[in-house]
């Protein structure tokens, strides 16, 4: 007989799954470390309007803290996590880096191959570079392929090598400087044991599924696939493993069409507080079916959608408080005037302003605090804005 959990309840286990709901009494390098540990990903992107997204992600789940801190789990050389296309191109601990090794067999067996063949030469001499001079960042190497064919994505042979070399784990992150990736040969940047850990691509498979399962909290079968971008049928392989030893539990929940899966260790809190800002890549909303599905929040990040047609904003976040998601906010660091900008704010259908508000405001005014913004200044734009004014 499967178990059933209602809608509320699933909300309650995913949240506190992914670290909502009891903020910590500090926020220093330990309590990163262990939320980094339990999101097992920490998606990377490169804008930049109010702050990075890996930067975001913490703060929402833990309020301010150092960056810095933050900088010596990741980008240094010998940091605890690495790079690398897990969801897509995210930080992952280092341990589990070669969890991931049959991802980069697939890259070598993929469509990137001829563009590999045809370019040896280039890639060979990459190679040799990075062990003469150790790891360095596309800007540092001279080559005569070295030279854009364009701004932003126009990238060099040089940097497609490396990315290609990056992905089929020949080179690996040796860190940023400037949010620009350093690559280093994988003996220069990985621990011994972690470098010389072999996995079978099936045992593979079902420890990023756990991991995913953890994460999540309760998840369809999809929601598992999507964690780390992983195949329906090799998924599925991993579920049923995980439900014959007794890690996962199949449970029906109210209103979810498909079967879902509850990890063993999940806590299913009674209630549960929260109020926080949510990247567009925090896991709670990455996978937007799911965020519809257990939220009903429609969402869509409008960074490529042309300004006239934008409803709510360049980079609108969600807007979390308790249980559900009330609404959204298009906030802007603007670190010249010291003002954290509110452009934008919106209720979703049915929520109450006064309250949102309040519970919201205190949110903005440490965000702007972590930002060393001084002031907040609030657009008229959007039917939160009011009552934030």
């Amino acid at each position: 007989m499967v178990d059933t959990l209602s809608a509320a309840g699933a909300r309650r286990v995913a949240l506190a799954a992914q670290g909502f709901g009891r903020p910590p009494a500090s926020a220093g390098t330990r309590q990163l470390n262990l939320l980094l540990r339990r999101l097992g990903v920490l998606q990377i992107d490169s804008v930049n309007v109010f702050e990075r997204s890996h930067y975001l992600i913490p703060f929402a789940r833990l309020g301010e803290y150092d960056r810095a801190a933050l900088d010596r789990l990741t980008f240094s050389r010998r940091a605890p996590y690495v790079e690398y296309w897990a969801h897509v191109a995210a930080f992952v601990p280092v341990d589990d880096w070669p969890l991931f090794r049959w991802r980069m067999q697939r890259y070598r067996e993929g469509h990137e191959h001829d563009w590999f063949e045809a370019n040896s030469d280039i890639m060979t001499w990459l190679l040799d570079e990075l062990r003469d001079r150790g790891p360095l960042r596309a800007s540092e190497i001279e080559h005569d392929a070295n030279e854009r064919r364009g701004p932003w994505w126009g990238w060099s042979d040089v940097k497609i090598g490396l990315e290609i070399m990056f992905r089929r784990g020949l080179v690996v992150s040796a860190g940023r400087n400037r949010f620009e990736r350093a690559y280093g040969l994988p003996e220069q940047v990985l621990p011994p044991d972690v470098l010389g850990r072999e996995i079978a691509e099936v045992d593979a498979h079902r420890a990023l599924v756990e991991q995913a399962s953890r994460a999540l909290g309760i998840a369809t079968a999809a929601d598992l696939a999507d964690y780390y971008r992983m195949l329906r049928a090799e998924t599925r392989v991993a579920i049923d493993s995980l439900v014959d030893d007794g890690t996962l539990v199949p449970v029906s929940v109210a209103g979810w069409k498909d079967l879902a899966y509850l990890h063993r260790d999940a806590r299913i809190p009674r209630k549960l507080q929260a109020a926080a800002l949510l990247s567009p890549f925090d896991p709670i909303v990455w996978e937007r079916g799911r965020t519809e599905r257990m939220f009903g929040f429609h969402y869509r990040i409008e960074i490529y959608t042309p300004e006239a047609k934008r409803q709510f904003g360049y980079y609108s976040l969600p807007i979390l408080i308790d249980e559900g998601l009330v609404g959204r906010i298009d906030l802007k660091s603007d670190r010249k005037a010291g003002v954290l900008r509110v452009q934008s704010a919106w209720l979703e259908e049915g929520r109450d302003g006064a309250v949102v508000a309040e519970r919201i405001r205190p949110v903005l005014e440490s965000a702007a605090a972590w930002q060393g913004l001084e002031s907040i200044a609030v657009a008229g734009r959007g039917t939160l804005s009011p009552w934030l004014g």
